[in-house]
């Protein structure tokens, strides 16, 4: 019974991220849009900043150390915004549809999750077509991209599920594009994506140590880098994302059916 359960729950949580798949098939232009990002800040942000010098990364080259963080960054910015499309489907009258099916509220919030996590893993073959035009020193070993792809997916369903929050606490485009934009840059900026942690502030490192995205990062720059080393462990950045993620989608569920009111 309880396996049959847990198949009607993923059977039901695939069905509305291949809903939501369905719409990035139909709108192949965006890849080029979201290939835009990640390029702008490896060619232009990446080369400047290597060129400083005393610029401490651990003993390799700038551009290796920033493209972890990179990758990162372009999964957050895409996923932080995916709210704005639950308010959509509100005034498209879609959701109303999924609140009158029989799946479970969490189920529809981890399918979103799901189709989230397909989009990260674009956002990840560009960066790896990126480095490896820039002669960035990543790994291709099979266990290390498997590795990059279960934080990308858990990262970029993590931070779909928070924006999701927001969407149902504020309940219009307006103020969630607002809110977004504030809440971006300094997830950003307070992780360890763009400098190591060791520069920081005491009180910068106090809440990068509480950011996700610190976890995702310091996950990848350990998988993806011929010389990559982990600060935390990639296991304890592993099980830190899933932790938030889940909660997240416990409070997603929660807060879901307040977007229609």
């Amino acid at each position: 019974m309880a396996e049959e359960n847990a198949g009607g729950y993923l059977q039901q949580a695939f069905a509305v991220a291949d809903a939501e798949i369905r719409k990035l098939r139909h709108d192949p232009g965006e890849l080029f849009t979201r290939a835009l990002q990640p390029a702008i800040w490896l060619l232009l942000f990446g080369e400047v900043m290597a060129q400083v010098r005393g610029l401490n990364v651990g003993g390799g080259n700038y551009l290796d150390f920033i493209a972890p963080g990179i990758l990162a960054q372009s999964v957050l910015f895409a996923a932080i915004f995916y709210g704005i499309a639950a308010i959509w489907e509100r005034d498209l009258g879609v959701l109303h549809r999924y609140m009158v099916s029989p799946a479970p509220r969490s189920a529809i919030v981890f399918g979103k999750a799901i189709s989230a996590a397909v989009r990260g893993l674009v956002q990840a073959v560009i960066v790896y077509a990126l480095a490896a035009t820039l002669a960035i020193h990543i790994v291709f070993a099979p266990l290390q991209i498997i590795g990059v792809i279960v934080l990308i997916a858990i990262g970029s369903g993590l931070f779909s599920t928070f924006s999701l929050i927001i969407a149902c606490l504020v309940k219009t485009r307006e103020r969630f594009m607002g809110i977004g934009q504030v809440l971006t840059m300094p997830i950003f900026f307070a992780s360890n994506a763009i400098y190591p942690i060791d520069i920081m502030p005491t009180w910068l490192r106090t809440i990068s140590s509480l950011n996700p995205l610190t976890y995702e990062v310091d996950g990848l720059r350990a998988l993806m880098l011929k010389d990559g080393v982990s600060k935390y462990g990639v296991g304890f950045d592993l099980l830190v994302l899933t932790l938030v993620f889940l909660g997240l989608v416990a409070i997603a569920a929660r807060l879901y059916p307040r977007l229609t009111q």
